[in-house]
């Protein structure tokens, strides 16, 4: 009996930590992009950034085509440097397309890693504008620093949370090295709670204090998604960048987005 009991307790445990926590029966899809055409992304779905951005990165985001291309069934992002040694890259959102709020967004990717490399893949709040940064919120469900090639890291950013004051809420995940594959980085977002994923391993959670706070919570709000390939900057260039690893490319093989049933 006692041992019949361990076997139960030790499966709630897998279940509780993520243990085959796809898609499943409780989510149904709202949207996806399944990258099988050629060209540019579909405008019905993204935007682009365009321009140095954020973080003293050292690429210019642009749209042109070589870039951000679709391609044997993978969005494909490149970070090259040009013949006038400008470094540049690309970074498409959702922004005024596709507001996700609550559900759960799952991408399939297989990401670089160099000196200098840091690709992610995050949500960032519609009011942004509004009220600010970190005041709006951001989900960062994927973020890797090519100074630490085994780690992936999952955060959140609130106006009382984030990395500014020192104190964001996030955690990190070693794997044996993720730019070698494809594999699936995923949030599922509930009412009380943030879960973060890699492949089907749970290995953050942010919760909801329920105090109606949003410097703590500001994830009852529309946000959209980001993809983008940073090089160098406030955390991708801490130690460095080796120029000569140019150009990294980041491929994108799905994006899917569900709601609850």
């Amino acid at each position: 009996m006692y041992q019949k009991l361990m076997i139960l307790s030790v499966f709630a445990l897998l279940v509780s930590f993520g243990c085959n926590q796809g898609p499943g029966t409780e989510w149904e899809l709202a949207w996806s992009d399944e990258f099988n055409y050629s060209g540019a992304p579909v405008d019905s779905l993204w935007n682009y950034e365009l321009g140095y951005v954020r973080n003293n990165e050292l690429q210019k985001y642009t749209n042109s085509a070589e870039n951000i291309r679709v391609k044997d069934g993978f969005c494909i992002i490149t970070c090259r440097m040009e013949e006038d040694s400008a470094i540049t890259s690309a970074s498409i959102t959702t922004k005024n397309k596709n507001d996700i709020k609550y559900g759960r967004v799952e991408v399939r990717a297989q990401i670089p890693s160099a000196l200098g490399s840091w690709p992610a893949i995050w949500l960032l709040g519609n009011n942004v504008k509004e009220v600010g940064w970190p005041a709006c919120g951001e989900i960062d469900i994927m973020e890797h620093v090519g100074f630490d090639p085994l780690k992936v890291h999952a955060n959140i950013h609130t106006k009382a949370y984030n990395h500014v004051n020192g104190d964001t809420r996030g955690n990190a995940i070693e794997v044996e090295d993720p730019s070698m594959d494809f594999h699936v980085y995923a949030i599922n977002w509930y009412r009380d709670r943030i879960d973060f994923f890699f492949d089907d391993s749970l290995y953050h959670s942010y919760a909801n204090d329920m105090q109606e706070d949003p410097d703590t919570w500001p994830f009852d709000e529309p946000h959209y998604l980001i993809m983008n390939l940073a090089f160098g900057g406030g955390w991708g260039g801490v130690k460095g960048v080796d120029l000569n690893a140019l150009p990294l490319e980041y491929k994108i093989d799905y994006v899917r987005v569900y709601q609850k049933k």
